[in-house]
């Protein structure tokens, strides 16, 4: 059996339109069905298409079901890693011009692939938001989840109206520069949003059904919504981490200045122990983010950009039609 190893390449031009990528784990009751609805909507669609699955380690067969179909492709993993590193493997192995990842447990709505791909246009990300909540637990996942999505946002400076949806298309060129830095859980889907957002590229959403998951969910809400959490922000502090450090130097220049008010207007000019330890940790923590922040602009102008252009972006030469003439996309 030929091996597909996590640092395999893909070919650096695409051989098809469309790669799909299906991470599976122990799906056998539904794969099939979802193997059907992914393959039979492609067939009807312009597009050159390949369906990759990633079979990650299951211990039901789920991956000889993808045996034998034309244009699906199955890589099969040792053990089970995490659906982050088998979307990672087969986002490696793809060969398509746009990469769309989506799950096997009948929640997305798989039969609209082709169009996730015609609505993609020249964004270099379009995330399927969902438009419900499903799962257990809804009275914990969805504040815990309100307030990871506002934290995203604020650090990547706009507005995300489903951090963690696994249903979303990407060119192929672009996610290949990130797709080695996703972890190997469920945070994966949020990481990649944040690095086409923190990276300048465009990132759209466009409104899903969501439908209720066949068999069981391998989502843990505390465990994972606390890596979700984590990974949030050692993203914002290897890329922007003034953007975490001056708001809490705020906060506490704030508390340090009313206290030490208060202590020279009503204790005849005697500042607190407790009101010294506010300022020094109100400065310690500005000198930590200007050196973190000096370490990050550091590290960028030491390792020269060889990020791929954003899809919207294009040369314009003097024939240009702003100038009268034609105009030149690459």
């Amino acid at each position: 059996m030929k091996q597909a190893p996590d640092s395999a390449a893909a070919p650096a031009e695409p051989e098809c339109d469309v790669s799909v990528v299906l991470p599976v784990y122990n799906e056998a009751a539904h794969l099939s069905d979802e193997l059907d609805r992914i393959t039979e909507a492609l067939d009807r669609s312009s597009y050159s298409w390949e369906v990759i699955v990633v079979d990650d380690g299951s211990s039901d067969g789920s991956g000889d079901l993808a045996l034998g179909r034309p244009g699906v492709r199955l890589l099969r993993s040792a053990r089970n890693r995490g659906c982050g590193a088998a979307r990672r493997i087969g986002t490696l192995a793809a060969k398509g011009r746009v990469v769309v990842w989506s799950d096997a447990d009948m929640t997305y709505p798989n039969h609209e692939i082709s169009a996730l791909v015609d609505d993609l246009g020249d964004a270099d990300q379009l995330v399927g938001a969902r438009t419900t909540e499903q799962g257990t637990l809804k009275a914990l996942r969805i504040p815990a989840k309100w307030v990871i999505r506002r934290l995203a946002g604020y650090l990547a400076r706009t507005r995300i109206p489903d951090l963690n949806s696994g249903f979303r298309a990407m060119r192929r060129d672009v996610a290949e520069q990130f797709v080695r830095q996703i972890p190997d859980g469920f945070s994966c889907v949020t990481t990649i949003t944040m690095l086409f957002l923190m990276n300048g590229y465009s990132v759209r959403y466009k409104p899903i059904d969501y439908r209720p998951r066949s068999g069981r969910s391998k989502f843990h809400w505390w465990v994972d919504t606390r890596r979700y959490l984590l990974q949030i922000l050692r993203m914002m502090l290897s890329h922007d981490p003034l953007r975490v450090f001056m708001p809490l130097t705020a906060v506490l220049g704030a508390a340090f200045a009313v206290k030490l008010g208060y202590d020279l207007t009503g204790k005849d000019f005697r500042v607190a122990a407790n009101t010294l330890l506010l300022g020094f940790a109100a400065g310690q923590a500005l000198a930590v983010g200007l050196i973190a922040d000096l370490m990050v602009r550091t590290s960028r102008t030491s390792q020269p950009s060889r990020l791929v252009a954003p899809a919207d972006t294009r040369e314009i030469t003097t024939n240009d039609s702003s100038y009268g003439g034609a105009s030149r996309e690459e």
